[in-house]
C-alpha cells in the first residue's frame, strides 16, 4: 500500500503538456496541487513532483526536496478515493526556502484530503457530460 512504483509516475511528455494545459489547482503553502483527468493514463493516478531551479539553485537542495514531497505522498495517498477515470498530478513547490518534513507532510496531506473531496463532485459532473 505505501508505495510508489513507476507505473505511478507521470514520464509522457503529452500527458505532461495536456495536465499544464488543462489543469485545475489547489494550494496550501509551500505546494500547489495541479489536477486534470487524462483517460489515456495506466495507473488511477499518475504524479509529477516539480521544484524551481531558479529558487534552489543547487540540485541537491531540489533533490531533497524532491524526495520528502515523494515520500509525504507514498505515505498519504491512500487519502485519495478511486477515481471514475484517471488523473494527473502534479506536485510543484512553491516556498522560496527548504521547510521541515512535518511542514510539508501537512501540506501534501491538506491537499489530498481537499482533492479528495473534490474529486467526488468533479468526477460525477464529468460523468454526467
Amino acid at each position: 500500500m505505501y508505495t510508489f512504483p513507476k507505473r505511478e509516475k507521470l514520464c509522457k511528455r503529452t500527458h505532461i503538456q495536456q495536465l499544464f494545459a488543462e489543469a485545475d489547482s489547489l494550494s496550501s503553502y509551500p505546494l500547489r496541487l495541479l489536477y486534470a483527468p487524462i483517460p489515456a493514463l495506466e495507473a488511477p493516478y499518475q504524479l509529477l513532483i516539480s521544484v524551481p531551479k531558479r529558487q534552489f539553485k543547487r540540485a541537491v537542495h531540489r533533490n531533497r526536496l524532491k524526495r520528502l514531497i515523494r515520500e509525504c505522498y507514498r505515505l498519504q495517498k491512500h487519502l485519495l478515493p478511486p477515481p471514475e477515470q484517471p488523473c494527473a498530478l502534479a506536485l510543484i513547490y512553491i516556498g522560496k526556502e527548504e521547510l521541515p518534513y512535518q511542514t510539508i507532510y501537512q501540506s501534501v496531506g491538506e491537499l489530498m484530503r481537499r482533492l479528495g473531496d473534490l474529486s467526488i463532485c468533479q468526477f460525477e459532473k464529468l460523468a454526467d457530460i
